[in-house]
């Protein structure tokens, strides 16, 4: 039976906002940092951005965290970009590749980065955003740009060629931007984001955990899933 090819060179973030699940991933020695981003926080119910975000940093001191600016103005950006980033040293902040008008951040990401501001460029699903970001970082600080993989694909579109693209790009423009896969939908998109040279790749929680199963045994699987099956036919009550 063939094998998975993951060989776990990856380095795999934990995408989420839940209090409890990000110290659980934290504690997890497969998990090399963590991100988040406004969206996960509403849907986490959390209220109060400033003070959540510090009490995550003085939990979660040993890891990468990269939390996003709220702003939709350059000046604010900038403003609210600084301040995360005094928060601790394990910050990356989050800046969108684009304003909600559709234009590019890229004069804030140089200023930022090559004032030592760790950042993680976000929100990128073209080719040209991502030159737009790699030359804007290149020769400031260590950082990364984010591409949308999974979203690409709900479009109905491979998001493997610009994947392929992208770490070319890095590579080529400089050493020091990691490329990230984002918007991991399932657990075999961690073997793709590894055999492309990613040097990131953010999931949630969900995705992660099924990682002890590469390799299962298939027949083994096919038994689980009947019994699975088998088992709600009878909690349902269904009959014939």
């Amino acid at each position: 039976m063939f094998k998975s090819p993951y060989t776990g060179k990856i380095k795999i973030f934990s995408d989420g906002a839940d209090r409890q699940s990000m110290l659980e991933m934290a504690k997890n020695p497969l998990i090399k940092g963590i991100t988040t981003n406004p969206s996960l926080m509403k849907k986490a119910g959390v209220k109060d951005y400033r003070v959540y975000c510090k009490e995550m940093l003085g939990l979660i001191t040993d890891k990468p965290i990269s939390f996003e600016v709220l702003a939709d103005d350059l000046n604010e950006m900038k403003k609210q970009a600084l301040e995360i980033a005094s928060w601790a040293d394990n910050v990356y902040v989050k800046i969108p590749i684009l304003t909600t008008d559709g234009k590019y951040t890229s004069s804030l990401i140089k200023e930022l980065s090559h004032s030592k501001v760790k950042l993680n460029v976000t929100g990128i699903t073209t080719f040209a955003e991502i030159l737009e970001s790699c030359e804007a970082l290149k020769g400031g600080a260590p950082s990364i740009i984010s591409v949308f993989a999974g979203r690409i694909a709900d479009t109905g579109r491979d998001p493997l060629p610009l994947m392929h693209a992208a770490y070319e790009a890095c590579n080529s423009i400089d050493k020091n931007i990691e490329l990230l896969w984002a918007s991991t939908r399932e657990a075999f998109n961690i073997v793709q984001a590894e055999q492309i040279g990613c040097h990131i790749i953010t999931a949630p929680p969900e995705v992660i955990k099924k990682l002890p199963g590469f390799n299962k045994d298939l027949h083994q699987l096919s038994v689980e899933i009947v019994k699975i099956f088998a088992a709600d036919i009878k909690s349902a009550g269904l009959s014939l």
